[in-house]
C-alpha cells in the first residue's frame, strides 16, 4: 500500500440499528475496492467484520472491527460498529476518531429507537454524517414512509441525493440527483448501467435537484451569490458546499443501497472521496490541556490509541490514530499518560483480521501494532527526539488526549469464580477485558465485598461471561449485586458509654457522653438539648466537619468543659464514631449526615488510653444511633425511556410496578421518551423486562440522582435479612 498523505484520507464510522446492514455493507465495499474477491455473508461466518467467536456464535457484530480501503486515489479508513444498544460504546470509540457517520437504516424498519440514539451521539460529538437506507430491495421496503419518517424525526436538513424507482422486491434501479443520473442493475447487482433520466422522472429529479443545490449554497455566500446570479451551481461548488453543511451538520445526505445485491454502494463511496470532509477539514482535536493539535503530517509525533482486541492466534492488538506527524518503523516514543518508553517495532495496516505491515503513516491516519509492552486504551505516545551528538531536545511535546466519553452502565452483575483459587487470575482477565471494551467497567466493591462488573445492558454482560468460560476456559458466577444502602437518623438523642476491662496490670477505661442528630447543610451551631425532664447546654470548643468518601457528612463538636476527657483522646473517640459510620448499627451499610457532640466523660490517670476512647466513643454512637429513629437510605436512579407509543402504556405498567415516581412524559421526533426516578434495587433486571416488553425496539439509560428513604415496609424486611445474615454468621 502507498503512504497517503493527511489530504487524501477519510476515517468513517459504519453506524445504526441491529439488523440494519452494516457488515453485510462492508463486504461490498470491500469488495467494490477490490481487497475481498467475494463477499461473504453473516450467516456463513465468513465476513471480514464479525471473525471473533463470540460473534459468530451470536450471529451478529459485538466489537468494532477497523478495515482500510484504497478507493479512487483515496484511503478510506472505517470502522463497522456493532448495531445492538448493549455494545453502544464501540459508536463512541469510532465516532471519537473518524470524521464522518455513516448511519444505516434498514428500509423496512424505518427510523428505530436504535437509530435515534446514534443520531444523538453524533449531535453530541458534532459529527457530519450522512444516511444510507439499506434493505431498500426487502420486502417490506417502503422508501416515501421512511423518508417522510426521517423529515420527522431529524428535520428539513435530511437531504435526498437519490431516490429509487420503486422500492421492494422489484428495486432494480434509482435516480441520483446531485449526478442528474439513472443507475441502473440487473438481478444480480454488481455493475450499474448509468444513463439519462427518463422524461416522466424529470420533474420529480428536478425538483429534488434543486432543493439539494439550495441547501449546498446556503453553506457558503459565494455560492449562494452565485446560485442567485445563475440560478445553477457545477458539480465541483456543489461538493464543496455540500462539504461545508456535512461539517456544520446542516445536510444530512441521504443514499439507497442494497448491500445484499451490491447496488448503489459504489456510488456511495464515490461520495464518501469525493465529498464528506477530509481528516483536515475537521476541527482540530484538543489535548488534556486544551491545546489544539491539527493533523501536520510534518509537526510533532504524537499517537493515540482508541482500541485493545485479544485475537485469536494472534494476542493483543492496539489500534491507534496518528494525531500529528509521520509514524515511522521502529521509532521510540514517551507514553505520556503512563510514563516509560515504547518501541514501535512494527506498524500495520488493518482490515479485519488481516494486518499489511508498512513503513510509516501520516497525520490523522489509522493503523495497528501488536505486542506492545505497557500500551493501553487511551494511552497517549508523543516523540521526544534528541540529537546524539550534543544531547540536545529538538522536540518535546507532552500530549495527551482523552476526547473518548462513554455512556454511564445501565447494568450491573457481582461476579465470582467457581473455584475460588481462581479469584486472582480472574481480576486479570476482567482488566484485560475492560482494555478491549471500555464499557465493561470493573469495581472491587470495598463496601459490599464484592467484584461487581458493569455494562450496557444485560446481553453486553452475558457477552463478557461467555468470553470467560469459553475463550479462558474459566468457569464463573453472575449474581445479584448486594445494594449500597445508607443509613441516617431523623431525630436527636442521647447516650453514654462506659468501656471497662480490667486483667492484671494496667486495665482499660474510658466514659464517653453524647448527643446526635441529624445533619443538613447551613444548619445553626448546637446550643442546648432536653432529653426527657433534664436539659444539656453545650459550650462548643472545637469543630471537625468530615466529608465522607461514600457521600454526606460527619460533623464532630468538642464540647468538653473542666478536663473531663483529655484533648488528646478526642481523636480516638472520633475514630470509634468512624468505625460505626463505615459499619451502620442497622445493617452494616455506610452511614451518613450526623453530628455529633461530646459533652462529657470521664478518663482514668492510669488505665485510660486511646483504645479505651475509640471503643467507648463507637458504642455510645451505636446506642444513641438506635434512639435517634434512624431510618435506611436507598440509591434512586434517573431513568430516561426512549419507547415506540404503541409499547408507552406498558412500559409505564412495569416501571410503577418497581416503585417508580414517573417525572414526565413528551414525544421526541416520533418517538416517546419517559423520564421516572427509580430505586436501584429494582432496577437490576430491567434491561431484559424492557426488550420483553417492546420486542426490543426501546432503550433507557440511567445516572444516579440522590439516596431517599425507603418505605417502612421495604425498611422492616431489609433489617430482618440482616439480623438473620449476622445471626448465621
Amino acid at each position: 500500500m502507498k503512504i497517503y498523505e493527511t489530504k487524501e484520507i477519510k476515517n468513517i464510522a459504519l453506524l445504526g440499528s441491529k439488523g440494519s446492514g452494516k457488515t453485510t455493507l462492508a463486504e461490498s465495499m470491500l469488495f467494490e475496492c477490490g481487497v475481498i474477491k467475494r463477499r461473504g455473508t453473516v450467516e456463513g461466518g465468513n465476513t471480514v467484520s464479525d471473525y471473533f467467536p463470540v460473534e459468530k456464535e451470536y450471529g451478529y457484530s459485538v466489537f468494532s472491527t477497523v478495515f482500510n480501503a484504497e478507493f479512487n486515489g483515496k484511503k478510506l479508513n472505517v470502522i463497522d460498529c456493532p448495531g445492538a444498544d448493549d455494545f453502544v460504546g464501540n459508536a463512541y470509540t469510532a465516532l471519537g476518531v473518524c470524521d464522518t457517520g455513516v448511519i444505516l437504516i434498514n428500509a423496512q424498519n424505518g427510523v428505530e429507537v436504535g437509530t435515534q440514539n446514534i443520531f444523538r451521539v453524533t449531535g453530541q460529538l458534532k459529527k457530519p454524517i450522512m444516511f444510507a437506507l439499506n434493505q431498500i430491495d426487502g420486502e417490506k421496503a417502503d422508501y416515501d414512509n421512511v423518508i417522510e419518517s426521517m423529515r420527522e424525526t431529524f428535520g428539513p436538513k435530511v437531504i435526498q441525493i437519490q431516490y429509487p424507482l420503486q422500492s421492494g422486491p422489484g428495486f432494480n434501479s434509482m435516480v441520483d440527483v446531485l449526478l442528474m443520473k439513472k443507475y441502473e442493475w440487473g438481478p444480480d447487482g454488481g455493475t450499474p448501467t448509468i444513463s439519462e433520466i427518463p422524461a416522466e422522472e424529470m420533474e420529480r429529479a428536478k425538483e429534488l435537484h434543486n432543493t439539494l443545490v439550495e441547501a449546498a449554497a446556503e453553506n457558503d455566500e459565494t455560492l449562494m451569490d452565485k446560485y442567485f446570479e445563475q440560478g445553477h451551481l457545477t458539480e465541483d461548488e456543489m461538493r464543496e458546499g455540500i462539504r461545508k453543511g456535512l461539517i456544520d451538520r446542516s445536510i444530512f445526505p441521504v443514499f439507497v443501497v442494497s448491500a445484499i445485491k451490491d447496488m448503489g454502494v459504489r456510488r456511495m463511496m464515490e461520495f464518501l472521496g469525493n465529498v464528506c470532509p477530509f481528516v483536515d477539514d475537521m476541527p482540530a482535536p484538543e489535548t488534556t490541556a486544551g491545546v489544539e493539535v491539527k493533523p501536520d503530517s510534518n509537526g510533532p509525533l504524537s499517537i493515540f490509541f482508541f482500541k485493545t482486541s485479544v485475537e485469536p492466534h494472534i494476542g493483543e492488538i492496539s489500534y491507534f490514530k496518528v494525531m500529528s506527524g509521520t509514524l515511522k518503523t521502529g521509532v521510540d516514543l514517551d507514553n505520556a499518560t503512563r510514563g516509560g518508553k515504547e518501541r514501535l517495532a512494527q506498524i500495520f495496516t488493518v482490515c479485519g483480521q488481516l494486518r499489511n505491515p508498512i513503513e510509516e503513516l501520516r497525520a490523522g491516519d489509522i493503523g495497528g501494532a501488536v505486542k506492545l509492552k505497557d500500551v493501553r486504551t487511551g494511552n497517549t505516545l508523543d516523540e521526544k527526539g534528541i540529537d546524539t551528538a550534543t544531547g540536545r531536545v529538538l522536540v518535546e511535546v507532552d500530549w495527551q488526549f482523552d476526547f473518548i466519553k462513554y455512556p454511564d452502565p445501565t447494568c450491573t452483575r457481582a461476579i465470582r469464580p467457581v473455584t475460588e483459587s481462581d479469584a486472582e487470575k480472574l481480576s486479570g482477565i476482567l482488566t484485560r477485558m475492560h482494555e478491549e471494551d471500555p464499557t465493561w467497567i470493573v469495581e472491587q466493591s470495598k463496601e459490599l465485598k464484592q467484584t461487581l462488573v458493569k455494562g450496557q445492558g444485560e446481553f453486553h454482560l452475558r457477552t463478557l461471561k461467555w468470553r470467560i468460560e469459553n475463550n479462558d476456559k474459566m468457569p464463573i458466577e453472575f449474581f445479584e449485586p448486594k445494594i449500597p444502602y445508607r443509613e441516617t437518623i431523623t431525630k436527636a438523642s442521647r447516650a453514654d458509654y462506659r468501656h471497662k476491662k480490667q486483667s492484671g496490670g494496667s486495665g482499660q477505661f474510658g466514659e464517653v457522653h453524647l448527643i446526635i442528630e441529624p445533619y443538613t447543610e447551613g444548619m445553626p451551631e448546637p446550643d442546648s438539648y432536653k432529653f426527657g425532664n433534664q436539659e444539656f447546654k453545650l459550650n462548643v470548643r472545637d469543630k471537625q466537619e468530615i466529608p465522607l468518601e461514600w457521600g454526606g457528612k460527619l460533623v464532630v463538636y468538642n464540647c468538653i468543659v473542666g478536663g473531663a476527657i483529655d484533648a488528646r483522646f478526642i481523636p480516638a473517640i472520633v475514630k470509634g464514631l468512624m468505625d460505626r459510620m463505615e459499619q451502620g448499627p442497622l445493617t452494616g451499610s455506610y452511614a451518613r449526615d450526623v453530628r455529633v457532640m461530646i459533652y462529657d466523660g470521664k478518663m482514668h490517670p492510669v488505665d485510660s488510653n486511646e483504645i479505651s476512647f475509640r471503643l467507648a466513643g463507637r458504642n455510645a454512637f451505636s446506642e444513641a444511633f438506635r434512639n435517634a429513629n434512624p431510618k435506611i437510605l436507598e440509591p434512586v436512579y434517573d431513568v430516561e425511556v426512549l419507547t415506540p407509543g404503541d409499547v408507552m402504556g406498558d412500559v409505564m405498567s412495569d416501571l410503577q410496578g418497581r416503585r417508580a415516581i414517573i417525572m414526565g412524559m413528551q414525544s421526541e421526533s416520533g418517538i416517546e421518551k419517559l423520564n421516572a426516578r427509580v430505586p436501584l434495587k429494582e432496577m437490576s433486571s430491567y434491561s431484559t423486562s424492557l426488550s420483553s416488553i417492546t420486542g426490543g425496539r426501546s432503550s433507557f439509560t440511567m445516572k444516579f440522582a440522590s439516596y431517599e428513604l425507603v418505605p417502612g415496609d421495604v425498611q422492616e424486611k431489609l433489617l430482618k435479612e440482616y439480623e438473620a445474615s449476622q445471626q448465621e454468621d
